[in-house]
């Protein structure tokens, strides 16, 4: 439930003022051809936009008087052009002569050089993409699992990956882990992501064999790059159908700062939306955010400071067969803070220094028949040092250390009661070299070394990959790494006499993005050792655990063909299958599916100042236990396919005078039938089967209604494009 809990932020571009200057216009090469990836940046400021897979660029600038603009592509000569910013728009037409030493498939990012394999092998969603995917309401992970090599997680909200449990996939923010990056909730109600998309102006999803920079992920990283400076200073209101928040953002020439609040009640909308649950106290949230954000250095030099706050609770009726009455009350209470600061500049002349810090408190107590709580604490420190050491030769090294404790406390009239404490102290190195062998061949060869207090192990991780250029915007790209990660907490509460688990990885890409168009085939395996099993005859973790994963990904997407419009079509195929946990024979698991299919579209109509949305998505069977089986058919059972149909609208208009928009969005509009699958009682009936229930979403529609201010704004049509919906 709290991935309908969570407030939708002031989540869509605000129209800027016209004390701005608008630029945009199309990057090409000699040919004509666009040129996707390409900076174009105001010099000496952080004014700027990164070219479409069309060329296409639009961004506004706060600067005024003559400047000169910059265009950047590695491969290609730097384009320069004076300018004069005086609020008058401007459109231009920019052609970009390719040097000698040319290699298309690399594009600059966030200060680092990424190899074209590592790239291309990611796929990148910009805020927009992810507010207007109609299924997602804006939820970063609700977007990404319509990409391929995801499959969709109905009960828990989570990312899950070719194969992997949720726990596998970790989220970093500026090159640093997030612990608890999803809200608290119970059992079978989907958690929502906690950070809003517009936060970030880069998110990576690697599906695998990304960089040795990131750690502790068995099978895939989400990485979030967050804003520089704010644009401008602005105030804006959002009300919701399920609560209302407050932010302002101030913004001065070297620094801004941005104070948000929320509140959230879902009391009114389950009294006009029948729910299958029986709720006591519907879901509440409340939220503080701070972003502050300084220049430092005109060598591009950033010190951000990010904090959150977050207090969650609810209670409701859950089946119970042991209670006399049926059924027995289940309430949560959760508190969050969440702190990261980082800061990046250049050390010399030839160095890049990145340098960071968080901070993790996260309490949950569960209150029923019986009574849970958790407490986790962490606090983690990272650098890293880039620079070229030749035109051919890229170096990139750092460190990090995470400490961390993690405590329980359970007590229950039939199980007895326990208390847990796991204390770690973490630490990492990691290297790697981006080497240009020729102008048609790029490698990433790199290694990362772990080492666990509380596992008293270590690991060594060799990784790397390989591209080689067919031509122009494609490749084929070849990847293999060791991924290594402490199990969780949970499975620890009786024993740390346990060892990294740890997936190898291996991986044939082809990615060809040309005119408009992204087309990307991936083939993969993984080979899972050392995974957590639970000992029968004693109930202690171990090690014996293994397991496999192998498919096909494919991905297709479209921003030219139709007019002001853009589409993408997504399908994986998985095979998978593991022996873990309390599996009693290797199987494939409950949150596996064969087949996965998606379609997303937005089509804008700038006449009505509108832009509509619409996905879909699919997924096979899931398997599931059925008790009533023998074990040699463990997991054999499969729910009904999963299918569901959202859509959603925006509207831009003025209201006494100020920016506003108008947001409507309606999840599975059909009203399909969604089973995740199937809860069996303890004991077996008179007839001696075990009585199931359905795992199904807390109602058959879930619709948000969002109206957002920009206090002191107007909307201009004339200055609006469609990357500002």
């Amino acid at each position: 439930m709290k991935r309908f809990l969570a407030v939708l932020p002031l989540f869509f571009a605000v129209v800027t003022a016209s004390t701005q200057t608008s630029l945009q216009g199309r990057v090409t090469n000699l040919q004509n051809e666009p040129i996707p990836g390409a900076n174009v940046l105001i010099n000496g400021s952080y004014d700027g936009a990164t070219t479409d897979t069309a060329g296409v660029f639009s961004f506004h600038s706060q600067e005024k008087g003559a400047r000169q603009l910059l265009v950047l592509f590695l491969g290609c000569d730097t384009f320069r052009q004076n300018i004069a910013l005086d609020g008058m728009p401007i459109v231009l037409a920019i052609r970009l002569k390719e040097s000698e030493n040319e290699l298309r498939e690399v594009v600059v990012s966030a200060g680092a050089f990424e190899a074209a394999g590592d790239k291309k092998r990611a796929t990148i969603l910009s805020s927009l993409d992810i507010a207007l995917t109609a299924s997602a309401s804006a939820d970063i992970a609700g977007a990404i699992t319509m990409l391929p090599g995801t499959t969709r997680n109905g009960e828990s909200g989570r990312i899950l990956v070719r194969g992997g449990a949720a726990y596998e996939t970790r989220t970093f923010m500026d090159g640093l882990l997030i612990q608890n990056p999803y809200n608290s909730t119970v059992g079978n109600l989907p958690a929502r992501n906690r950070f809003s998309p517009f936060l970030f102006k880069g998110m990576v999803f690697s599906t695998g064999g990304y960089s040795a920079e990131y750690g502790q992920a068995m099978s895939s990283a989400l990485i979030l790059n967050t804003e520089d400076l704010a644009p401008q200073t602005s105030t804006g209101i959002t009300l919701l159908s399920v609560g209302a928040g407050l932010a302002h953002t101030r913004r001065w020439e070297r620094s801004s700062l941005s104070v948000s609040g929320s509140y959230n009640n879902l009391s009114p909308y389950f009294a006009l939306v029948p729910q299958r649950i029986e709720w006591l106290k519907a879901p509440q949230s409340g939220e503080g955010e701070f972003v502050f954000r300084q220049k430092t250095s005109e060598n591009g030099g950033m010190l951000k400071v990010y904090a959150n706050i977050n207090r969650s609770w609810m209670n409701m009726n859950y089946p119970d067969e042991t209670a006399a009455n049926g059924h027995s009350s289940l309430q949560l209470q959760a508190d969050n803070v969440y702190v990261n600061t980082s800061y990046r500049d250049m050390l010399g002349k030839h160095w890049l220094l990145f340098a960071g810090a968080a901070f993790t408190r996260n309490d949950d107590a569960v209150r029923s028949v019986f009574n849970d709580e958790k407490n986790h604490i962490s606090a983690q420190a990272r650098f890293t040092l880039s620079r070229s050491l030749s035109s051919g030769l890229r170096l990139k090294l750092g460190a990090e250390y995470y400490e961390s404790r993690y405590g329980e406390d359970f007590s229950s009239p039939v199980q007895g009661a326990f208390h847990a404490v796991l204390r770690e102290h973490f630490s990492a190195a990691f290297a790697e070299t981006d080497v240009f062998f020729s102008k048609k061949l790029v490698g990433r060869l790199g290694g990362r070394m772990e080492y666990s207090a509380l596992l008293q192990n270590a690991n060594l991780a060799p990784r790397g990959s390989l591209a080689w250029i067919l031509g122009k915007n494609e490749q084929v790209s070849l990847a293999f790494g060791r991924f290594f990660q402490t199990p969780e907490y949970d499975l620890m509460r009786r024993s740390t006499n346990l060892e990294f688990e740890h997936a190898t990885h291996a991986m044939l890409n082809y990615q060809r993005m040309r005119n408009g168009y992204i087309f990307r085939i991936e083939g993969y395996q993984k080979w899972y050792d050392a995974l957590v099993k639970t000992d029968n005859s004693n109930g202690l973790p171990n090690n014996g655990g293994s397991g496999y994963a192998r498919g096909l990904d494919l991905f297709f997407r479209d921003n030219k063909n139709i007019k002001q419009g853009d589409y993408w079509v997504s399908y994986s195929f998985l095979d998978t299958r593991r022996d873990s946990r309390n599996y009693p024979i290797s199987a494939t698991p409950d949150f596996a599916m064969k087949h996965s299919f998606s379609f997303a579209y937005k089509q804008f109509f700038m006449k009505y100042n509108t832009a509509l949305s619409a996905s879909y998505a699919f997924n096979s069977g899931r398997p599931y236990y059925d008790p009533n089986l023998p074990t040699q058919q463990f997991n054999t059972s499969r729910t009904a396919a999963y299918h569901d149909l959202s859509a959603a609208v925006t509207y831009l208009a003025n209201v006494g005078g100020h920016f506003t928009i108008f947001y409507l969005s309606v999840q599975n509009v059909l009203g399909l039938k969604q089973t995740f699958g199937y809860q069996y009682d303890n004991e077996p009936n008179s007839e001696g089967r075990f009585v199931p229930r359905a795992i199904t979403p807390p109602a058959k529609r879930f619709a948000v209604l969002a109206i957002i201010m920009s206090i002191g704004e107007k909307y201009k049509k004339e200055e609006t494009t469609t990357d500002d919906f």
